[in-house]
Order: C-alpha cells, then structure tokens, then sequence
C-alpha cells in the first residue's frame, strides 16, 4: 500500500461558507444533526479528472469520482488515484476520448490517458455470481448508480462525488466515517461470498485508520475464513503488506482471532501457542512477534523482519527442570522458515534474501561491542546494516524489561561503532580489499577455490585487523598460505 500524506489546510465550501483544514476539523460541521449538510461539501478534484467529468457530462452522461478518493478526500487525506464511475458505456467513453486504453473492457473498465497521466472509468454495474470467490463470472451494465454503489465492499468504500450533485452517499458511508467503523454494504455473508479477500481487506483498513469492524463483519469473517483459500497468494499478500506497513500492524491478532492466519499464515498460529516462560520475555512467541512489529520501524523489509525472527522458535523449544524455556538454534530454523514462507507469499528475491539474512543475524550483538565484530557485521549485512539496528531495537522494546537499559545500551555502542567504520572507510568487504583476484593470479595463485579461499582468509584478517589492508602486506600473507599448503 502507498503511504499517503495529510492534506494541510484543504479547503471545503459548507453551506455556502468557505472553511479550512482536515476532515477531522470539520467533523463538527459535517456531522451535524442535518444530514442534508453533505450536499454543501466541496471536494476538491485534480484538474484532469474534472475535465473528463465535464466530458462526459456535456455528452450527455452521469459521471463521479468514487470508492476511494472520495472517502480518502472526506479523511483529509491525498488521493493516490482518482477513479470515475459513468452511465456512459465502454464504446461509448472510448469514442469520447482520443487516447484510451482497454484495461478491462469485460468488467466495463476504459482507462482514459491525458498527459502521462491514467484514469480508470467504469460502466456502472452489478456483479454476477463469483464461482471461484475472486472475480464474478459476469457482469451486467445498469443504468442506475445506486446499483453499482450496491455491489461494493464496505460503505466507506460506496459513496460517489461531482460537484454538481455534491456527496452521493446511499449507505451510510458518511457515519461510519465519523463512527469509525468498517461496515459492508449489505449483508456482510454475502460481500465476503462474492471476494473473499475482502474479508483481509477489512481488517487492513481497520489497521490504516484505526477503525473498529462491525460485529456483523467481525462474525462473517470468523464464519467464512477457510474461503480465503480460495484467493491467490499474491492478491493475499497485498492485503497482508498493507496491513503490516499501517499506523496499526497489530491488528495481526485480528487475523488470527478470526481464522485468517490459519490459512495463509499457519506458522504465526503455531508461534501463538508456543510459551516464553524466561525472565527476558513477557509474551508467548507470537504475541512477542507482534509486538516487535508495532514498536518497529514503519518499513516493508524490517516489518517482515519482525513477524518472522522468531518464527522457527516452536521447533525448537525446550523446557528444563526449572519450566525455564529455551530456543537454542531458533535463528536459523527462522531464517530457513522464512525462505519457505516468503516464497510462498510469491516475494520477490531480493526482498526474501534480505529478510532471510536479518532474521538469521538478528541475535547477533548481545554481547560487548568490538570494532572487528561492527566490521564482520558489516561484511555480513552490507547496507543493511541500519535495519538491523532498527530490528534489534524492536526485539528489545518487545521483550520484558529485565536488562532493557543494560541491551540498549550495548546497542547504541555498536551503532556509534558502526559510523566510525564508516567515517574510517575501514574495509568489511573483498571489494574493498586492497587487493583482487588479478594481483594474485600474478603470483601464480591460479582462479578457482584455492584463490577464493584466500581472498576471504585475507578479509577475515583485515577484519580483525585494518592496518594491514595494503596491497604489499597482504601479497606476503597471500604468498605464505600458498607455501604452507
């Protein structure tokens, strides 16, 4: 999900007087007892969508902006897209405009390009039945917005603007925003029925703007889980990121609470059942996952990071004499964990490599920091050496406070380590060795095993010892290890 930002000073029009400032200032205004007040509100809308609105109006057709532009301008916040709904049917919207792309022609949908710039507009309609719980197996063009409202997911998600009708809002979308509930349109069976996605989607717009769900909704998706079987591994991990990456990535529990996890994620559930009785930890494994997520760094890799550390700790749990629980060896069970289930997620290689390697070094520097163990990390982490900060912050915050202070501490010394490696230039890796793989092939060190065995002895060396990174001194080294073998 795109990160969007607070619109300053937005600028509504209500009851003739000009106000102001965010959604959330105007509540005492908008959510007046007079429900005709929404009628007077002015949404602000980009130039280029205006000018398709009039197009298509001066031919003759009905057209809004809808979904979620209107309920994101209604928040005060800036729309990422602009979507258009219309009576006009496809033909007809691509016989308006001179460039147009057939985006899905079948569902009704033509994207209008103006400049670089593309806007989806839709036929209004209704859906058919939806065999496989993803997609309906047709669609039908009505001539009726109220139809096509209808057949949307949530009623924040169901309102519709122009600025000559004003707010067109048929379910009550409007008082779930000044509630702050997440309520389908209709009967929420029936919406989780049709797309059973829409039962993540709930949850994570709960989880971006801090919405409670309806217990109708709430009861559906307990109901309904096991159909999200049914929905693709990228379209659930969407859903999944979206939520991760939100003010509120705790709202996991809710997924798990409802039967969600149990599905896509049955690891996380494994971990909910797996006790943490030891005086560093406070929470079961996977209350401590989620923990560690909300008190982290609002980013994809180290959120990922966070939900998966600890992931393999069920499979390797002991329990002494004492009750005391014990994980010996649970950071690569993780990581191997990890490389299963992100796969499975359909992420991409780069993403998985990255989280693999912090989950597996992520209960490194516990102990005294030294410069050699900051540049060791360094040549293990590469650049992410800052996430890995950021996830061992968040490991710590998310544990007990026995020792908190003493493992912060111990912490900020390896990151103060960390920018004077830097600032010193000091290498942590072969590339910035002072020699190659040419400089030993000149003393006869032929190219295969043999050489890269000895470039890497040479780094651990320069690791634990910078100054004899030059290119003389580590020819001698490298001749040595050739006549000692």
């Amino acid at each position: 999900m795109h990160s969007r930002t607070q619109a300053p000073g937005k600028k509504y029009v209500i009851y003739g007087r000009e106000i102001r400032g965010t959604y959330r200032d105007l509540r005492p205004f908008c959510f007046a007892d007079t429900p005709a007040l929404w009628q007077y509100m002015k949404i602000e809308i980009p130039e280029k969508v205006n000018r398709i609105l009039d197009k298509l109006s001066e031919a003759g057709f009905e057209a809004y902006v809808v979904g979620g532009c209107v309920r994101d301008s209604l928040l005060g916040i800036v729309p990422n897209d602009w979507d258009i709904t219309t009576n006009a049917l496809p033909m007809q919207v691509k016989e308006l405009f001179r460039r147009t792309v057939d985006t899905g022609l079948q569902h009704g949908t033509v994207t209008v390009m103006i400049g670089d710039d593309g806007y989806e507009i839709t036929t209004y309609r209704t859906d058919g039945n939806y065999t496989d719980g993803r997609h309906p197996d047709n669609v039908t063009f009505v001539p009726d917005l109220k139809e096509d409202l209808a057949r949307r997911d949530f009623t924040i998600n169901a309102m519709a603007y122009n600025d000559r009708d004003g707010l067109v809002d048929l379910f009550g979308g409007t008082e779930d925003l000044k509630n702050g509930i997440i309520r389908c349109v209709g009967k929420a069976d029936e919406r989780f029925t049709e797309d059973a996605l829409r039962m993540m989607r709930a949850i994570r717009f709960s989880a971006r703007f801090g919405f409670a769900m309806d217990k109708e909704v709430r009861d559906s998706i307990t109901k309904l889980s096991p159909t999200l079987s049914r929905v693709s591994a990228e379209r659930i991990t969407s859903e999944f990121l979206g939520l991760l990456t939100s003010d509120h990535p705790e709202m996991i529990k809710d997924m798990y609470e409802t039967g969600l996890t149990a599905v896509f994620f049955p690891e996380f559930d494994e971990a909910v059942k797996t006790p943490q009785n030891h005086p560093h930890h406070c929470f079961n494994v996977g209350d401590h996952l989620v923990e560690s997520v909300r008190v982290s760094k609002n980013d994809r890799i180290v959120r990922l990071t966070m939900i998966l550390h600890d992931i393999g700790k069920p499979g390797t749990l002991k329990i002494d004499e004492e009750g005391i629980t014990h994980f010996h060896g649970h950071p690569g069970l993780s990581a191997d964990m990890a490389d299963e289930i992100l796969k499975r997620w359909k992420l991409d290689n780069d993403t998985i490599r990255r989280v693999c390697r912090l989950v597996r070094y992520h209960d490194h520097a516990n102990s005294e920091c030294t410069p050699a163990k900051v540049r060791r990390a360094v040549s293990v982490l590469e650049d992410d050496v800052p996430l890995f900060f950021e996830v061992k912050r968040a490991d710590i915050l998310a544990q007990s406070d026995y020792l908190r202070n003493e493992k912060l501490q111990i912490l900020a010394d390896y990151m103060a380590a960390y920018e004077d490696v830097i600032a010193r230039k000091e290498c942590c890796s072969l590339k910035s060795l002072a020699i190659s793989g040419a400089e030993l092939k000149e003393i006869g060190i032929k190219p295969g095993p043999d050489m890269g065995r000895i470039l890497k002895s040479l780094l651990e060396m320069v690791i634990e010892d910078p100054a004899i990174n030059e290119k003389g001194r580590l020819l001698e080294l490298a001749g040595t290890m050739t006549e000692n073998e």
